[in-house]
């Protein structure tokens, strides 16, 4: 019975987020948009579990809600502190950077969040991963000390996915 379900729902909370995704996306709630976003919560992670082999075996939901909410807080102000850049520091000042953060994180599914959080992030973009995951490259729009960007990002987002996925 659980190896079934197992092999119909390979991820049933990426199901359940799939569906209630599906129904946000349409706008309208009604039994026959859910029903189609189960559908389609199961058919998606089943279709492409096969690229799912090594995937973490428990999550901490209570701190990927809080870690959600901080990235959040953080787009709004990185919003705010790139419109002050691009309004008052002119093009000549800015300082762009490339800074190399190294990873600590094993399962590759907290490296995509840590390089999405960064992208999602204005004013930064993770770039490329290195070729044996030990680093991500960033790029940075406009900083003084790239030290302390790297820091941030280790600190702030890293330590919390290193507990997440744990």
């Amino acid at each position: 019975m659980v190896r079934t379900f197992k092999w119909l729902m390979p991820h049933p909370f990426l199901t359940l987020l799939l569906a209630v995704v599906w129904v946000i996306l349409q706008k309208e709630v009604s039994a026959g948009m859910a029903v189609f976003g189960v559908i389609l919560g199961i058919l998606i992670p089943w279709g492409t579990s096969i690229w799912w082999p090594d995937r973490p075996k428990s999550l901490r939901l209570r701190k990927l809600c809080s870690y959600s909410l901080m990235v959040v807080w953080d787009i709004v102000v990185a919003n705010i502190q790139v419109a002050w850049i691009v309004l008052s520091v002119p093009n000549s000042k800015l300082k762009p950077t490339w800074i190399v953060v190294p990873l600590e994180l094993k399962h590759p599914e907290a490296i995509t969040l840590l390089a999405g959080t960064i992208t999602l992030t204005p004013g930064t973009v993770s770039a490329d991963v290195s070729d044996e995951g030990h680093s991500l490259l960033v790029h940075v729009l406009h900083t003084d000390d790239p030290d302390a960007v790297r820091d941030d990002i280790m600190t702030r987002y890293q330590d919390r996915l290193k507990e997440i996925f744990s």
